[in-house]
């Protein structure tokens, strides 16, 4: 049987999302992040040595690496569906947002989170300025200016067709749920997003989806 170790408001809500898509019979491990330091519960290294999640069991096969498990899943689950024909342009687009996610949307994403974390931390009085300063600058030179190219990229790219490789939901979509989820939390205030905003609300109104969150819980990023 299928095992899905899924961890709350992570990256393996889209694991379970594409399942529910697939209409893959699995199981479902679920743990809690630690309240104070929002980290993975250390049962996460008896399945896979960093301790992370998403990860799958599959019979003796055990697979971490949300990118890695949903090209798994399409590839021996999907039966052809969710993947576009090799050889089109849109595999190309396809595989380039597979792996665009996580490559490139996401650090700046993640800068954005640790900057968020270091202003809120509970610091002596005499560092919080500095450490305000710091994330501040920080953002201000790395994460706002990458965030508003990105954007601009997806937003064009959106421009091209409904879902990110074409006018049919691929697994490449759902990999891109976690980090378009994240840009619209962490993204710089006032920055225009309609057609990132339409896409993720598509992707909300799926039947798949929907059951994803009744299992999974909220579908939140950390």
């Amino acid at each position: 049987m299928l095992t899905l170790h899924h961890l709350e408001r992570s990256r393996s809500q889209r694991v379970l999302w594409l399942l529910e898509e697939l209409e893959v019979p699995y199981e479902i491990v679920r743990y809690q992040r630690d309240p104070k330091t929002v980290l993975a519960p250390p049962e996460l290294k008896k399945i896979h040595p960093l301790g992370k999640s998403p990860v799958i069991t599959d019979g003796d096969v055990t697979i971490a690496e949300s990118g890695a498990i949903l090209e798994y899943l399409v590839e021996h689950h999907g039966t052809g569906r969710l993947a576009p024909a090799v050889g089109t342009p849109e595999r190309l687009r396809y595989e380039y947002f597979m792996h665009y996610a996580e490559g490139s949307l996401m650090p700046p994403l993640l800068v954005a989170f640790i900057c968020s974390r270091v202003k809120s931390a509970p610091l002596p009085f005499f560092v919080k300025p500095v450490a305000r300063k710091i994330a501040d600058g920080v953002s201000a030179q790395f994460v706002d200016p990458n965030v508003k190219t990105h954007v601009a990229f997806l937003e064009a790219e959106l421009g091209k067709s409904q879902w990110f490789a074409g006018d049919q939901l691929t697994a490449a979509d759902i990999q891109m749920s976690y980090p378009v989820e994240a840009l619209l939390s962490r993204g710089p205030q006032g920055l225009e997003m309609p057609r990132l905003r339409a896409f993720l609300e598509r992707a909300r109104e799926r039947p798949a989806y929907q059951r994803a969150l009744a299992k999974g819980g909220p579908a939140g990023v950390v």
